[in-house]
């Protein structure tokens, strides 16, 4: 004769897969919730990232323009020597980059 403790449920199929369903349910909600954080920081940071070009980009643009009138007249009295400065500005800026990446 089989004897059944009173504090185990008769039918165990049921019960031990409860449990199991719960934690599963948890974790996904869990993953879920840390996945929306995530694509949320990301989010932030790419906004931050984007004003930040755009203000470096303003500032490059106004940059050329005030630069432009002392180029113009150099290309005018020496543009052999201006040409020279551009090449060689050209180059540095290549082995900057060249070095980043």
């Amino acid at each position: 004769m089989t004897y059944q403790k009173a504090d185990y449920p008769l039918d165990y199929s049921t019960s031990a897969k409860a449990p199991a369903k719960d934690r599963v349910e948890g974790m996904v909600e869990s993953a879920n919730d840390r996945l929306g954080a995530i694509t949320e920081k990301a989010e932030e940071m790419i906004d931050s990232f984007g004003d930040q070009a755009r203000a470096y980009s303003d500032k490059a643009q106004e940059a050329a323009k005030n630069f432009k009138p002392y180029v113009e007249k150099s290309l005018r009295e020496q543009p052999i020597a201006t040409l020279v400065v551009a090449a060689g500005l050209a180059f540095a800026l290549g082995a900057l980059w060249k070095k980043q990446s």
